[in-house]
């Protein structure tokens, strides 16, 4: 991977030295190398949690087939809610 490229995925995010500190604090004994670790980590979380809410969105406006409707129903009662 050449410098050019290696330099082209990635970019700098600024943010406030108090909260880089206090990410520092959190990230401490924690699982996670680095605050910046910890950062992607949420964010990539952030962004995923977001294309759910999309995908929900798309599903909830469309009609459940009577197909649909029946899995569900036979899942519940499996579940004991039914």
């Amino acid at each position: 991977m050449s410098v050019e490229r290696a330099s082209s995925s990635k970019v700098t995010i600024k943010i406030p030295r108090i909260l880089y500190n206090r990410l520092a604090e959190i990230v401490s004994g924690s699982g996670f190398n680095s605050v910046t670790d910890f950062v992607i980590y949420v964010l990539r979380d952030l962004a995923s949690a977001r294309d759910g809410v999309n995908a929900l969105e798309t599903k909830d406006e469309r009609e459940l087939s009577k197909e649909e409707i029946e899995a569900i129903r036979k899942r519940l009662k499996t579940l004991g809610y039914l």
